[in-house]
């Protein structure tokens, strides 16, 4: 089996972080986003990857190749970026071969029994019931109880039932013809080339899908949603710090990460932060945050904020003379 992981995307709705950082590198509870999805698929035990790069693509290159260097890789350019399905469409020399493919979102952490995805009998989509499927590839089921219909972002849903962002796929030949077809006919749907017109184009011909539930998946697209996973993750027993060091004249509040070589002093950290290596805070209260490594952090106020690598904030310090009756607002 071959792992294909898209990694193309500008990330605009985490600007400024993504204008030198692509979004798959930046870190949640202590580590790059695409760490998650390349450790869970070696946990399940598959070892060959794809990485459909773009924008940036050169960082996640060298990021992978330095991380992993004992995996089985291959790197697909997709230089214009025209959809979903037309960065797998981009693949598929490399694909060609494979017996069975496992297509996941490089921007998304999953809360799934990978291995059990895996070995399902059929192709299979990861799904998830939300309130609003209007943002979300949709898929409807029929009498058996199998996948019947796949629909790209419907304005009227006949489902609630939203596909995750993970696909495994049996019969990979006819997802490349699917491809091959909605390529050379210009099937679009939102003006671009969507994986679910291809995997439609399969069920049509008869292939059968599972839809595999999630027990949650946090698109890590936008900051508060990257903030509120940081949180999530930092809350579960193996990502947290357990033997922090002690820093001079500071408080920490758990679940906390902080990275090697971090000087703090003078501070309180936490709840639910996550601090990247040789960072430096001083005289400083942070909670419910990001701090990438070599940020500094002083004499500030910091909560619900993403600081990328190697910023700098420093706050305004106040030396006050002041009578009785005497107010003062700084807001």
């Amino acid at each position: 089996m071959k792992a294909i992981i898209p990694v193309a995307g500008a990330g605009t709705r985490l600007r400024p972080h993504t204008y030198t950082q692509p979004k798959p590198l930046i870190p949640v509870a202590g580590k790059p986003i695409i760490s998650f999805i390349v450790d869970s698929l070696l946990d399940a035990g598959v070892n060959e990857f794809v990485f459909i790069i773009g924008y940036l693509g050169e960082k996640i290159r060298n990021y992978i190749e330095e991380r992993y260097p004992n995996i089985k890789m291959e790197f697909v350019t997709q230089e214009e970026r025209q959809g979903l399905g037309h960065a797998i469409w981009m693949a598929k020399d490399v694909i060609k071969d494979a017996n069975e493919v496992f297509i996941i979102l490089g921007d998304t952490i999953f809360d799934v029994d990978m291995a059990s995805f895996i070995d399902c009998p059929y192709s299979c989509l990861g799904t998830k019931k939300v309130n609003d499927p209007r943002e979300f590839g949709v898929a409807e089921f029929g009498s058996d109880g199998m996948v019947s219909k796949v629909v790209e972002k419907p304005s009227i849903p006949k489902s609630n039932m939203a596909l995750v962002g993970l696909y495994k796929i049996k019969e990979v030949p006819a997802l490349i013809d699917a491809l091959d077809y909605n390529i050379k006919n210009e099937v679009k749907s939102l003006g671009e080339y969507q994986l679910t017109d291809a995997l439609m184009h399969m069920i049509d011909k008869g292939i059968k899908f599972q839809a595999v539930p999630v027990n949650n998946w946090y698109d890590c697209g936008k900051r508060e949603i990257l903030l509120e996973t940081n949180s999530i993750l930092l809350k579960k027993s193996d990502y947290a710090s357990s033997n922090i060091p002690s820093f001079y004249n500071t408080i920490i509040i758990h679940p906390v990460i902080i990275g090697e070589n971090c000087k703090i002093s003078n501070s309180i950290i936490g709840p639910n932060v996550s601090i990247g290596n040789n960072a430096r805070i001083e005289y400083s209260i942070v909670k419910e945050s990001i701090l990438g490594d070599y940020a500094t952090i002083e004499e500030v106020v910091l909560q619900y904020s993403v600081v990328g690598n190697d910023a700098a904030i420093k706050g305004l310090r106040q030396s006050l003379n002041i009578g009785d009756n005497t107010q003062i607002d700084f807001t």
